[in-house]
């Protein structure tokens, strides 16, 4: 884990998490990754996070 990344518990609902294997299946990514990479893209569509705050190396991380 790098060392600016923190764990966080998230409790998530079986069919959510079985679409998210899925999803992440299909782009080749772990379901940590794709939930992270979900996460990041809706920030920074909303403008709470900017491309250049973004970590650019998780968006293609496949942990």
């Amino acid at each position: 884990m790098a060392a600016d990344k923190k764990a966080y518990p998230l409790r998530i609902s079986a069919a959510v998490l079985e679409a998210m294997q899925r999803w992440a299946d299909d782009d080749l990514r772990s379901v940590n990754a794709q939930i992270e990479f979900v996460l990041r893209e809706a920030l920074r569509k909303q403008g709470r996070l900017t491309r250049e705050t973004s970590d650019p190396v998780a968006d293609d991380e496949t942990d």
